[in-house]
Formats: structure tokens, sequence, C-alpha cells
């Protein structure tokens, strides 16, 4: 019979006290996961995992190890406690190492409200290849598509509980449900592939599976007999798909860890704008039925609503434990972890503002330049915010897109790049990084 996960905890913090550990925290996550794919209309792989793993992370003084297991045992707890404190006292000290202190500690949290778990049964895999044959078929059905790459269709739930030795102990229960299409257009050398998918917490509100089929098939098309323009400076126009990814490096560069190492274009930017005067980038971690919502961190601190920018001016870096402390700042709650390591900041849901235009509208104030809809390779110099990437996707004239482009290189500094982007206002609510398609003047553009 299964342990419950806060009985393994209080079995782990226990052991580790009786092998001389000052103080300890632990971590298990229980789960199973389902994945279909099909081609031709039959199954190819069905792929079904379930475990569950336990970590411990002990700390001897300002020493700390970490642990980890999937084996629950008795035994193997004892094992595992005394491995830890044997390489907790090998470990150089940390002197920015320890848990939280008490009143730092999540208190009345309500996960319910979250909706982090979908109460409908766990679908059939019947009912997944149902799901992964309708994409697949719908992207078939569409004219110039030859082949479907992959269908899938995923089922996942997970358990989560985190203990402390300083008196925190919390979990929660989250399930995800999915379903994707990559389809194939052209001949040959000429092939061109693209693909769409959805995630959600609640299988309900899962798009139907013959949209998202369609709407692979469509996307491929576009992308057939691809040119390259001649290499200049043209305004280029983020995708919503991949808008994301340009806010992804502002994040990354406020990453607390990255900027305590001193590699962070943004290490002394606190209260300079860094995005335009009307936008902000809003983190909301309770935020039903997404993601990457949680009543409380990897450390036992509580999440909250925080402006990470607020009217275009940097507020703050997103902080751990560890991190506040070397950088004399307060933790924000953010302390992401798996069983095998330690804590690191992460962000959970994030929003950025949105503007009043259409993403066609931006388009047709773009005259000529590109639309990327998808992007290879990357090379970021993290301390000065150069920008390179391989990209692809529409080339617009006169404020219409003509054909499609491939193998072309966009070039710029993310500190200017993001301080003159017009957002649109196509952004999917639903997801965990709401962003939507970003228009930017001026990047360089590597072609003919």
């Amino acid at each position: 019979m299964t342990r419950p996960l806060d009985t393994l905890t209080d079995a782990l913090l226990s052991a580790a006290r009786k092998a001389g550990a000052d103080a300890a925290d632990a971590l298990a996550v229980a789960g199973s996961a389902t994945e279909i794919d099909v081609r031709n209309g039959t199954l190819e792989q069905a792929e079904r995992s379930e475990g569950t793993d336990i970590g411990l992370r002990v700390f001897v003084g300002r020493r700390t190890a970490v642990v980890s297991a999937s084996d629950t045992r008795d035994e193997t707890l004892a094992a595992m406690a005394e491995r830890a404190v044997a390489m907790a006292r090998e470990a150089p000290e940390d002197p920015y190492a320890g848990l939280a202190d008490p009143d730092q500690l999540a208190r009345d949290w309500d996960a319910d409200a979250l909706e982090m778990c979908d109460p409908a049964p766990e679908p059939a895999p019947a009912a997944l290849q149902e799901d992964a044959c309708a994409a697949e078929a719908a992207a078939l059905g569409v004219a110039g598509i030859g082949q479907v790459q992959a269908a899938s269709a995923g089922y996942g739930r997970r358990q989560v509980h985190l203990a402390t030795s300083n008196g925190f102990s919390g979990g929660y229960t989250r399930s995800s449900r999915s379903v994707s299409c990559v389809a194939i257009a052209g001949e040959g050398l000429a092939m061109e592939r693209d693909y769409d998918g959805d995630g959600r917490t609640f299988q309900s509100d899962l798009r139907a599976p013959e949209e998202i089929g369609r709407r692979a098939a469509e996307r491929a098309l576009e992308r057939l007999n691809p040119r390259k323009p001649k290499t200049g400076a043209y305004p280029v126009l983020f995708d919503e798909r991949i808008a994301g990814a340009l806010i992804g490096h502002l994040i990354a560069a406020a990453n607390g860890a990255a900027v305590a190492r001193g590699a962070s274009w943004l290490r002394d930017a606190l209260g300079q704008e860094v995005l335009p005067a009307e936008l902000s980038l809003i983190e909301d971690p309770h935020r039903p039925r997404i993601s990457g919502s949680r009543p409380f961190d990897a450390e036992g601190l509580p999440t909250q609503r925080r402006a990470l920018v607020e009217n275009g001016v940097l507020t703050g870096y997103t902080l751990d434990l560890a991190n506040a402390r070397k950088l004399d700042m307060a933790p924000t709650g953010n302390a992401a972890r798996g069983t095998s390591g330690g804590p690191s900041p992460s962000t959970w849901n994030l929003e950025l503002t949105q503007g009043s235009q259409s993403r066609a509208d931006l388009i047709a104030e773009m005259g000529t330049g590109l639309i990327v809809t998808s992007m290879i390779g990357a090379t970021i110099n993290p301390n000065t915010g150069d920008y390179s990437r391989g990209a692809a996707g529409l080339w617009v004239e006169n404020g219409v897109p003509a054909y499609a482009v491939s193998g072309v290189t966009i070039a710029g500094n993310l500190r200017d790049m993001l301080r003159r982007m017009t957002p649109a206002n196509d952004a999917r609510p639903w997801l965990s990084r709401v962003v939507p398609s970003l228009l930017v003047e001026g990047l360089t553009l590597a072609g003919e």
C-alpha cells in the first residue's frame, strides 16, 4: 500500500534528526502520466509511468547536502539521512544556506481555490487515443498535407508534499491534460512542418482536437516555398506563440541567481525603465486552473501577486532564500526544486500588459518586415543583453503577408529591443505566461 506523502516527509525529517542534522526539509512527489501517440489512425506508442520520489536536504551548521530516492521503505529513509549528513559534513560552508525563519512560512492557504486538480475521472487510454486520432485526421483532411509527423494526447496527475524541521508542512495535487499535432506539407526537400497543441488543468477546458489538427495543418502550409529577404534593418513582429520567449529573456535576467553571480544585464537596473512606460509584467501565482499556480513555494514561503515590472520600471528580482540573502533583499516566494536538488528562483504565472491593437493592425502598420513564427538556437550575452537567434516566419510587404521566410538571423540588444516594443491584444489568457504578439522596430535581419 502506498504511504501518504505527509507521513513520508515526517519520517524523513525524523531520520534526519536521528542522523545528526541540525535542520532539514523533505519533499515527496507521487504521480502518474499516460501519453498516447498515433500514426495513420492506429496506435504507435503508449507510455504509462507511476512512481513516488523523495528528496531530503539536510543542514549541518552552514553545510548542506541533498539526497533522493524512489524507494520509500523505512530502511531506505534511514540510509538516506545518514548519507546526507555524512555528505553535508564534508561540504564547504555556505553562509547563505538555511531554512526560512518560522515567521516567514506560509499559513492558512487555500489550495482548493486555485483549482489545480481536475476532479473529473482520469481519461481511459482509449479516450486519449481517440483525441490523438481526431487531431491527426483533421490535419490530414486539409488539402496539401501529406503526412502527420506526430499526434499525441496525454494526462498526468501529480501530488506534492513539503515538510521542514522548522514547522512547515503542506501539499497539493495537480493535474494536466494535453493534445498536440505536428503536420507536414510539401514533398521531398520542399517539405515544411508546423504544430499546434493545447494543455490545460481541466480537460473540459481543452480545445477540440479537430481544431488543433486543422491549425497545425494551416501553419505547415503557410511555411511552404520559403525565401530569404535582403539583409537590413526591419520591424519584426514576434508571433504570440513565441513572444513569451522574448519576455523570457527579461525574466532570466531578473532571476536572483543570475544577478547574484553578476551574470545579468539587469544586475544594476532596479528602478530603471526596462519596458515601455505603459507596460507592466505581473506575476500572479493564484490564478485558478493555471499550470503555474501554487499556494506556497519550495521553501514553504507564501506565494504572492507582485509586479516584476510596473509601468515600465523594474521593481524587483525573482528570489529564493539563499539568493535573497546574498543580495540583502527579502525573498519573493519563488523557490522551485525537485527531489534531487536544492531550491533555485523561478517565476510562476506571468502576464504582460496587452495593447489596444490587434495582431492584424500591427502587421498593417509594419509596412515591410518579418513576422516570426518559430525560432532556433540562441546566442544571448547574459552580461550585455546582445541577442542573436535564427528565425522563420512570414515576410510582410505593404502591410500584407507576402511569402514564407526561413534561414534568417535576427540580431539586436535586449535592453533596447524591450524598450521599443508594441504589444498586440491577442494573448491567450489560459496560459501560465500571458504574452501577446510583440512588434519591435529596427532589428537587424541577416538574409541574402
